[in-house]
């Protein structure tokens, strides 16, 4: 779930607990061959029947939103399993030739029930460990080791404190249900939202903001024209008027961010991608043609400036993927699609003809410093 996700998640429970009314969260736990969504997809339920947020293309909400009915009324959590299959007696007739485990319970008012929403409101790192079966109880693990909650067998909260400490020190590792001994937990995994920032507020860098946002990003645009820097042109950004030769004293760059350099000068691109070699990027994107890059490079090598093979390993030049882009949407686009297969660890090709997972890469390469 991203960030935008979530906040639709939280408003719509907000507005059900002004009403006094009463919810359940549906969470995807298991995932048995293909599936519209993976692990860790969520929706809330109403007493109504209606829901916000999805689990799937529309197929499995309607009938998630049944079995939430009973949930709702007698508090008892339940675990329902669909085929998705087209040859199955309790098949949904998508043909999708998997099967999907959801986890569905009420929305309490408990101690870890408000730390976990709070971690969802803030985009915190920290997994929340769930029993599905062989114990009970819950709990979160955050990256400092402490933890909210119980789970009702002492030695297996241990070994699940430390499977979720593991989790979170790998970075993006997804939600995943696992066995510890005889028991069953599903690990729920929420990381914090990748951080893009953009230097140059050009007239392209305007759909490349707006579309990273909608797609839960937290945008950082930084630009020395005070006049470019305006919140209805880039709304919900965070936006940094700064030269670009006075970089580390008006920002710091988060370890993992996703740096992109678009400013369309020289000087300023040479200073924006001098400062992301100081940092810890986990992407730098440089706009423009190869040859504009290698310019650059020269420059700094004859300021003294030479970054290591594994730093010039994160540069992406040119930037995006191939998809023919014209417009400054188009582009905007390409780049997002690129960042998204890098920090999800794929490689950004066609998925015709794969017989594989579509949610999981053949090696993922993960972010710990995020």
């Amino acid at each position: 779930m991203n960030l935008r996700e979530a906040e639709r998640f939280l408003a719509a429970l907000a507005e059900v607990h002004a009403t006094g009314g009463r919810a359940a969260v549906a969470t995807v736990v298991r995932v048995h061959g293909s599936a519209y969504r993976r692990e860790g997809a969520r929706m809330l339920v109403r007493a109504d029947g209606t829901y916000e947020c999805a689990l799937s293309g529309g197929c499995l909400e309607p009938a998630v939103a049944a079995a939430a009915a009973g949930v709702i009324a007698t508090g008892v959590p339940a675990t329902v399993s669909y085929d998705l299959a087209d040859d199955s007696i309790w098949s949904l007739n998508i043909g999708c030739s998997g099967a999907v485990d959801i986890r569905i319970e009420r929305i309490e008012d408990d101690e870890v029930t408000a730390r976990w929403l709070d971690v969802l409101r803030h985009g915190e790192a920290a997994v929340l460990v769930t029993p599905l079966q062989g114990a009970s109880g819950r709990r979160i693990v955050f990256p400092s080791g402490a933890g909210v909650g119980r789970v009702s067998d002492a030695g297996l909260e241990a070994a699940a404190d430390q499977r979720a400490a593991d989790i979170l020190a790998a970075g993006e590792i997804p939600s995943a249900a696992e066995r510890l001994g005889e028991a069953e937990i599903f690990f729920e995994v929420n990381v914090p939202p990748i951080e893009l920032v953009i230097f140059g507020a050009g007239q392209d860098a305007q759909p490349l903001a707006r579309q990273a946002w909608s797609l839960g990003l937290a945008v950082t645009v930084v630009d020395p024209r005070r006049a470019y820097l305006q919140p209805d042109v880039f709304p919900g950004a965070r936006l940094i008027t700064a030269g670009f030769d006075a970089l580390p004293a008006a920002l710091a760059l988060r370890p993992g961010s996703f740096v992109v350099v678009m400013s369309h000068h020289m000087d300023r691109d040479r200073l924006a991608l001098r400062f992301a070699f100081d940092s810890d990027p986990a992407y730098i994107g440089v706009l423009g043609p190869r040859a504009r890059y290698e310019k650059l490079l020269g420059q700094l090598k004859a300021e003294g400036i030479v970054p290591s093979t594994d730093m010039l390993a994160l540069v992406h030049s040119p930037i995006g993927l191939s998809l023919g882009a014209e417009t400054s949407d188009e582009v905007a686009l390409s780049i997002l699609a690129e960042i998204l297969a890098v920090r999800r660890g794929f490689q950004g090709g066609f998925l015709n003809g794969s017989t594989g997972s579509l949610h999981r890469p053949a090696a993922t390469r993960a972010f710990a410093r995020s």
